[in-house]
């Protein structure tokens, strides 16, 4: 593998982190840590679904915000606001200039710039929400300014072909030698796959896969074994 290239939010660090320190912060419920992650799922989940109708324009990002939390909340029986949903949002969005990145991906971004891989990233998002996130994990310590990609910038949002096909005219990759390293089945390996580049799935949430043409290449449950996977390759 000489190109790697990674996903961002919740595959070089714990959006879920975030994600429950927002909830304890903003939520009158008590609920315990087990039960956050479940929801910090719904919301990834619901999230997923409604990027794509924002990115077409048929909501807009704070339509957007507003349900993917109001939604997961309902699945798990809290109810909350529209205001509440645009509250939780500010205050994640603030929780998110605290994050770090996994101990074990420092050292993986460490060893595989050591070995003069070609690395990148490529993120969906807004740019300026997502570029804060970039620089609050000195993610320019390894990846090249210009080798950063988020899809609001680039016109392209994952998983369509024609986000990794604009890396491609970008950087100089042999598909057949490039990795791409996501946590989201549908956005990362489908789209991964879909471009002829080896996928691994960083599948840290034990989420079940789903029946689909597309499979990854290697499947990692940690952080931990995301490092070892590239240690031993």
């Amino acid at each position: 593998m000489d190109t790697i290239i990674f996903d961002m939010d919740d595959t070089l660090y714990d959006q879920s982190a975030t994600f429950r320190t927002t909830c304890k912060k903003m939520l009158n419920v008590s609920m315990k840590d087990s039960e956050l992650v479940h929801l910090y799922i719904l919301s990834r989940k619901y999230s997923d679904e409604l990027f794509d109708d924002q990115v077409a324009g048929k909501i807009t990002m704070e339509e957007m915000h507003i349900r993917r939390i109001k939604d997961a909340c309902a699945d798990v029986g809290i109810e909350i606001s529209a205001d509440q949903a645009i509250e939780f949002q500010n205050t994640y969005v603030q929780e998110q200039g605290k994050i770090e990145l996994f101990e074990e991906a420092v050292q993986l971004l460490d060893y595989l710039a050591a070995g003069k891989k070609q690395l990148a990233v490529l993120t969906n998002g807004a740019e300026d929400h997502q570029a804060m996130k970039i620089k609050q994990l000195k993610l320019n310590r390894w990846i090249p300014e210009n080798y950063l990609f988020i899809s609001g910038s680039i016109g392209h949002a994952k998983p369509s072909v024609e986000a990794f096909h604009f890396i491609e005219d970008k950087l100089d990759l042999t598909k057949a030698k490039t990795v791409y390293v996501g946590d989201s089945f549908a956005n990362d390996i489908v789209g991964a796959k879909q471009a002829g580049w080896q996928a691994v799935w960083m599948n840290h949430r034990n989420r079940q896969m789903p029946e689909a043409a597309a499979k990854p290449d290697k499947i990692v449950y940690s952080a931990k074994e995301l490092l070892d996977f590239f240690l031993e390759s």
